[in-house]
């Protein structure tokens, strides 16, 4: 049970958690049962897409992240540093005309027009009272829209450009490199792509504090694949819900309009969001334990942890004898 209340999520916690003598049953299912991995994923991205069109009564357009490979060309490809700053991802992407919006490094180079080569903290440096800065917002956040500054530095490419996101408070900055195949830069759409970043970091986010995606203690390629497919499976289910049941369940008061203004006396509900619908899945699906279960699986662990202690101790006793022989 994915979705259920564990502290942590793999076969032996599982098991117990739904009432199980042992943990044969859920290792059976992530190394022998017989399904396909790849299928279920794509049932899995077929129920989020259509899943959210109803949520949102239309079909979604814009912007999306995805996979060259599976769906053919996206719209734009957005990633965190780790991709921005891997050369054969960026040659790749430009070899198929894919648009993308790359995090890259304060420290990444770049060529201007005028032929120097700065990194990107230099260029802003260097061309800081010239930025054309506009206040934009990257996209909701939990606290309202999330407003920067953006400016855009052309290069000797006229396929790419820099676009930087200062803090209006902190003044930090961030750096985007920016693939453009037709050579147009629109701002809005960058600044909209670049604020993906943060909705994708909440998922990874969720996916491992509330369903376990990085606890998978599985060894074989196969089961840690099923693994991450069940938990995806898992936070589409919830996150599809909690996006369908947004309006029904949304009931915060307006919000304020003047500095000043006096909190109101019900400040409302936010909308039921993808953690508390977690919750609320495993009440439903939880059902009593057998007499004498938690009992039962102390035991049992604590036998199979004595069973591989005297393993690994005569293993070892084998290794000694050796070496003093």
């Amino acid at each position: 049970m994915l979705a259920g209340d564990l502290p942590r999520r793999n076969g032996w916690t599982i098991a117990q958690y739904v009432g199980d003598r042992a943990p044969n049953r859920t290792q059976r299912l992530l190394n022998r049962a017989v399904w396909d991995g790849e299928e279920a994923m794509g049932l899995v991205r077929r129920f989020v897409v259509e899943g959210l069109s109803v949520a949102t009564g239309r079909r979604r357009r814009g912007l999306v992240v995805g996979a060259l490979d599976e769906t053919g060309q996206q719209n734009v490809v957005c990633g965190d540093e780790v991709y921005g700053g891997c050369t054969q991802l960026r040659e790749f992407l430009e070899r198929h005309g894919q648009a993308y919006v790359l995090r890259v490094a304060c420290t990444f180079m770049l060529e201007l027009g005028d032929g120097a080569r700065l990194t990107c903290r230099q260029a802003v440096a260097r061309l800081l009272g010239q930025l054309p800065w506009e206040v934009r917002s990257a996209g909701a956040g939990s606290k309202g829209q999330r407003w920067y500054a953006w400016a855009g530095i052309a290069t000797a490419s006229p396929h790419h450009l820099l676009l930087v996101r200062r803090h209006l408070r902190t003044g930090d900055l961030a750096f985007h490199y920016c693939y453009l195949p037709d050579g147009r830069a629109r701002m809005t759409k960058l600044i909209r792509a670049a604020g993906l970043r943060w909705p994708v970091e909440e998922d990874f986010e969720f996916g491992k504090d509330q369903f376990g995606l990085d606890q998978c203690q599985a060894r074989l390629y196969t089961a840690i694949r099923r693994h991450t497919v069940l938990v995806m499976a898992a936070l589409a289910i919830c996150a599809v819900a909690a996006a369908q049941l947004r309006d029904r369940t949304d009931t915060q008061a307006p919000p304020p309009t003047t500095p000043d203004q006096a909190p109101p006396p019900d400040p409302g509900l936010i909308p039921l969001t993808v953690p508390e619908t977690k919750r609320l899945l495993a009440a439903a699906l939880d059902q009593p334990k057998p007499p004498g279960h938690i009992h039962h699986w102390m035991t049992w662990r604590r036998r199979h942890q004595a069973r591989s202690r005297w393993f690994h101790q005569r293993t070892r006793l084998g290794r000694e004898y050796a070496v003093v022989k």
